[in-house]
């Protein structure tokens, strides 16, 4: 029998970006099976339409890893992005997403991350997985109405299958996926200092790591969980203490976090505050 997800997850993603104007489209996410732990993090599953002549700029803060974007017209292999990644919605659409684990992203891409980083290719380019016959199958199983939940877990399913050839990872890859870890769910991590004493490694050599299986360094690790413990604070759209912010998030002063955060987002902490809330 077909592993099938549960869920929807009910979890909040601190790395999604409201839209200007508050819009976002229908967003589900579902874990993977434990056998594709190492390799999957969740799916994602957007739906939207939009009236005729409007569009959506839909904005990111991209995690350490590479994505599976899989739609009605084909799919694609996203490579990490270093800076704010966008994606323009118009009419009426889906996607089917994988965020991908930091241990995939080597054979994914078939050489060195960083090779795709701030990049796309087409799904047909990994080996081992037949791209065209997933595109058909999601799209047969999300049918007319891409929606339904029963519909997003079969297509989840199918795609879990398709990417049982990425397992198991290897040692490498178990241990940068614990660096991630380690980085994202640790407010305290700061540094990179920090990181090569928690894994007993010297910055080359991490620094080498982090450029092979994610295509990014150290330092934007730390960095971008930065921005997105900042991005969380800052969502509720009520009257934020920026100092407050800023020396929770170990920035120097309130300067230095507007400076960061408006580099990468295009906005000062401030005006992404007062954007309206998600609708």
């Amino acid at each position: 029998m077909r592993w099938t997800p549960d869920g929807p997850l009910d979890v909040v993603e601190p790395a999604q970006l409201r839209d200007v104007r508050g819009y976002s489209p229908s967003l589900r996410r579902y874990a993977p099976p434990p056998s594709l732990g190492d390799a999957v993090r969740r799916f994602w599953v957007p739906v939207w339409s939009l009236p005729p002549g409007q569009s959506s700029v839909q904005r990111v803060l991209q995690y350490p890893v590479c994505q599976v974007v899989v739609g009605p017209d084909g799919a694609q292999l996203v490579g990490p992005h270093a800076g704010l990644s966008t994606e323009e919605l118009s009419g009426t659409g889906w996607a089917l997403g994988v965020m991908m684990q930091p241990a995939a992203g080597l054979a994914l891409v078939g050489g060195p991350v960083a090779e795709l980083t701030n990049q796309r290719r087409p799904l047909a380019s990994v080996a081992g997985l037949d791209a065209a016959r997933l595109v058909a199958a999601v799209a047969d199983a999300l049918g007319d109405d891409p929606a339904e939940v029963a519909r997003q877990q079969e297509a989840c399913a199918l795609v879990a299958e398709a990417l049982g050839v990425l397992v198991p990872v290897d040692d490498e890859g178990r241990l940068v996926n614990a660096i991630v870890e380690y980085v994202e769910g640790e407010r305290e991590v700061q540094r990179v200092s920090q990181v090569c004493e928690k894994f007993d490694l010297g910055e080359r050599a991490l620094q080498r790591l982090t450029r092979r299986r994610i295509g990014l360094s150290p330092k934007w690790l730390v960095q971008r969980r930065r921005l997105h413990d900042a991005a969380d604070l800052l969502r509720a759209g009520e009257r934020v203490d920026l100092a407050r912010v800023a020396a929770e998030l170990g920035y120097a002063d309130q300067a230095h976090l507007t400076r960061d955060f408006r580099s990468v987002t295009g906005v000062t902490p401030g005006e992404f505050s007062a954007e309206p809330a998600p609708r």
